[in-house]
């Protein structure tokens, strides 16, 4: 008991320290895209994370091994979180409003655990349920404090429900792909990142005719490898990993519940490191995202876990699959 416990409680701070990496990376990438497209940002992001997982693995530093191993379950999982997440993300944010998509994009924790409860059976219990939709709204709050608009796309919208669609998939394969190691699903999804993005990026630059600028950004752009650097090895290996393990540890809820804490360490970042505004709204916002995630992830200390011994005792004899 004490060992499962000890073990939750790393996933929790792995989790967390997940959504501070991500939650900061809204300050790099805010500096990059004004100078280049999305694809060519993502296209040296998920190159640089595939090399350097490539190099870590070859010094021993990593451990991946693939051999005599499926790879369709991370190819899954790669198929949802970063190939159609990134991609459907950029043009649902491209064709509504700021408002629209941050109001949207809140929503993954809930499409998780809903997806949660259907394809893993992992239903969460009322009190998870009410934590979430508390930090949702304190969400909702910090996206409606600067002002609303509607853009009023059909196609916009639905992209943006397959945006978090996608988020919710990507955790709820990567829970169910338990025979693989967090870096392994990383390792793939780095690497299912570089191809495609790649692609994309040498078809827009090559029509551009600007393939040779392409190839010698990050060497001529200090500015930009800086950024790259954090985006690939933070965000995309180092927090990309934590997730997985939290997702393989704790499960999908209550992974989810933390991944609300990216755009309160987002608004925190642009305050600190922006000069950025911190109104009184914004504050309780925060309030109720921070009191929903205790609240989804408090487990009080005479509760069961589900899979014990005590737990399969106390349940009625029907509940046990035994006679009527």
């Amino acid at each position: 008991m004490k060992h499962t416990a000890a073990k939750s409680s790393v996933a929790m701070a792995c989790a967390m320290m997940s959504s501070l990496l991500f939650g900061l990376s809204f300050i790099f990438v805010k500096q990059s895209v004004n100078e280049v497209s999305t694809f060519t940002l993502l296209s040296w992001r998920f190159l640089f994370a595939f090399f350097g997982m490539c190099i870590c693995a070859l010094f021993g530093l990593l451990k991946i091994s693939l051999r005599r191993k499926p790879l369709k379950p991370l190819l899954l999982i790669a198929l949802f979180q970063p190939i159609l997440y990134y991609i459907v993300e950029t043009w649902g944010i491209a064709l509504t409003t700021a408002t629209e998509s941050g109001i949207v994009i809140a929503c993954i924790p809930i499409v998780t655990v809903i997806l949660s409860a259907l394809m893993l059976k992992e239903p969460p219990t009322r009190r998870q349920t009410l934590s979430i939709v508390l930090s949702v709204a304190g969400i909702f709050i910090m996206v409606l404090i600067k002002g609303f608009s509607a853009s009023l796309n059909p196609l916009g919208y639905l992209l943006l429900f397959i945006t978090i669609s996608s988020a919710g998939l990507y955790v709820i394969y990567s829970r169910k792909a338990a025979a693989y190691t967090s870096t392994e699903k990383t390792f793939i999804m780095s690497a299912a990142g570089a191809l495609v993005f790649t692609v994309c990026a040498v078809v827009e630059h090559a029509a551009a005719g600007t393939f040779r600028e392409f190839i010698t950004l990050p060497f001529t752009n200090h500015d930009f490898l800086i950024s790259l650097l954090y985006l690939s090895v933070a965000c995309s290996v180092i927090a990309t990993m934590l997730r997985n393990y939290s997702i393989s540890e704790i499960g999908a809820t209550r992974t989810a519940s933390f991944a609300v804490l990216t755009t309160v360490v987002s608004v925190v970042a642009g305050v600190v490191f922006l000069n950025e505004p911190f109104s009184f709204a914004q504050g309780v916002a925060t309030v109720l995202v921070l009191a929903g995630v205790y609240g989804a992830n408090h487990i009080p200390k005479n509760a069961v876990p589900l899979n014990s011994p005590a737990f399969c005792e106390s349940l009625p004899e029907k509940e046990k699959g035994g006679g009527v």
